[in-house]
């Protein structure tokens, strides 16, 4: 099934594909990405594990950690399944309903942990610029308000998503460039007028995505101005160490995503596999990383982590 030009007809499935003309080496390939699955969950649950058993870390800096954790293993999650069919079975099936929810779920997550990393970067800032008042600004009930209305937003944005795809007929084509299914790449394949889909897509991805990395953005260059406002070179590069695993997340996420997205809706004639690597990325690396990079550069979280281990 690939093409069809009789409008009357509707696919039930749409067709999943992990690196086109590389299919006998995808056995090989699901390996790794077992590896990284297996990796990040594991990973992000010590995280929960080790933040939520220990009381000394239940500062807003770690809560603020746990929530990033969460999204890692949502996103995580509902990627697997696809994903695996795709590179071990050979089984690319996907059911329009289930390829729906999927990409409900997925955009969903990556808002939310978008909104997480911006919540982080305020935690940065006030721990730098107002440290006396740091305690008492982010307190744990504010913590809490914030992040639920930013989870409601993640969600809220993205339900419009799969109740607009629901109501086109695919009859173009139904094989997807992805193992998993994406709403700017679904899109395009229905039979339709489709310019509410990309505006609404495109709005919302500048007023979150973008609006938050613009206002993480803004928020580093008042830190920095801080900083350098301290006269103590000793002091400038401890407040700065604070900021590297936030810095390191916010790269992994957003470099990909925005890539991914200004390809997609501008660049059409783009090669094919820099938009497959860059899907890759932006789903599989973050849930691996930032793990990782937390527990290497967080001296409390590392003690606890080993402590853990070696018990």
């Amino acid at each position: 099934m690939s093409a069809v030009n009789d409008s009357e007809f509707q696919f039930s499935v749409f067709l999943l594909t992990g690196i086109p003309g590389q299919e006998d080496i995808h056995i090989w390939v699901s390996i790794p990405i077992c590896v990284m699955y297996a990796v990040s969950i594991v990973g992000n649950s010590v995280i929960l594990f080790i933040i939520k058993t220990d009381r000394t870390l239940h500062e807003p800096m770690y809560i603020f950690l746990s929530m990033l954790a969460v999204i890692d293993l949502g996103l995580s999650i509902s990627t697997i399944p696809t994903i695996l069919d795709v590179f071990l079975f050979n089984s690319g099936e996907i059911s329009l309903h289930a390829c729906f929810a999927q990409l409900f779920f997925i955009h969903s997550f990556q808002f939310t942990e978008s909104s997480i990393l911006l919540l982080m970067a305020f935690d940065r800032f006030v721990a730098i610029r107002n440290p006396l008042r740091y305690a008492s600004i982010l307190t744990l009930p504010r913590i809490t308000k914030i992040g639920l209305v930013f989870l409601l937003r993640g969600v809220a944005v993205v339900l419009p998503f799969p109740l607009l795809l629901k109501r086109y007929r695919y009859c173009r084509a139904n094989v997807l460039s992805h193992s998993y299914c994406l709403h700017q790449e679904v899109m395009t394949l229905a039979c339709a007028d489709i310019r509410v889909n990309s505006i609404y897509g495109l709005v919302v991805t500048l007023l979150t995505v973008g609006l938050d990395s613009l206002i993480i953005f803004f928020s580093y260059v008042m830190i920095l101005k801080t900083v350098l406002s301290v006269v103590s070179q000793a002091e400038s590069l401890r407040a700065l160490n604070t900021c590297v695993s936030h810095l390191c997340a916010v790269l992994l996420f957003y470099t990909p995503e925005l890539g991914l997205t200004l390809i997609h809706r501008f660049w059409k004639g783009s090669s094919p596999m820099l938009l497959i690597l860059l899907g890759y990325i932006s789903l599989l690396i973050p849930p691996l990383i930032n793990p990782i990079v937390y527990s290497v550069k967080s001296k409390h979280l590392r003690e606890r982590v080993i402590r853990a281990f070696i018990r």
